[in-house]
């Protein structure tokens, strides 16, 4: 089938505007995350602002909640140097005090498990097995062929 030149023109024309417009679409921004806001507190500070004075402003709901939620670690994060060296001793004692207690521990799991060879008894405390043990039993009875050599083996 033979296609005009008008025809063409007019196919080519509508991809031309599909691709036009499909180009012209706002591309979607992704949501801030708890992460980003803490890194850039420029940016905390305008979506607090916003969420605070115009919610319907802001370009996405979720972006007012990971705000908050970043603003509660940032003030998280800051502590009292007094305070914290506090809690730093208390952690180092903590330690300590367990660090104690676990060789404690394995000292005496070592004293119950070592054998001290000088408190062994030599002979056996039981008087007839000792008889017995101190008479030798007597030797096998030689073979009066002797032992059989290599090449002589009975099969």
């Amino acid at each position: 089938m033979r296609h005009s030149i008008k025809h063409i023109l007019a196919v080519g024309g509508l991809c031309a505007a599909i691709l036009a417009l499909m180009g012209c679409a706002p591309r979607r921004i992704p949501a801030l995350t708890v992460e980003d806001l803490m890194e850039d507190r420029v940016t905390l500070d305008g979506v607090l602002l916003k969420c605070d004075q115009d919610p319907t402003k802001v370009r996405n709901p979720s972006d007012c909640e990971s705000a908050r939620i970043a603003n509660e670690r940032l003030a998280a994060q800051r502590v009292d140097p007094e305070v914290e060296k506090r809690r730093q001793a208390d952690f180092e004692k903590a330690r300590e005090q367990l660090r104690l207690a676990q060789d404690k521990l394995r000292q005496e799991q070592e004293a119950k498990t070592k054998v001290d060879p000088y408190t062994l008894p030599v002979v056996p405390v039981d008087p007839t097995t000792s008889a017995k043990a101190a008479t030798p039993s007597a030797p096998p009875a030689p073979n009066p062929g002797g032992p059989p050599l290599a090449g002589n083996a009975p099969r």
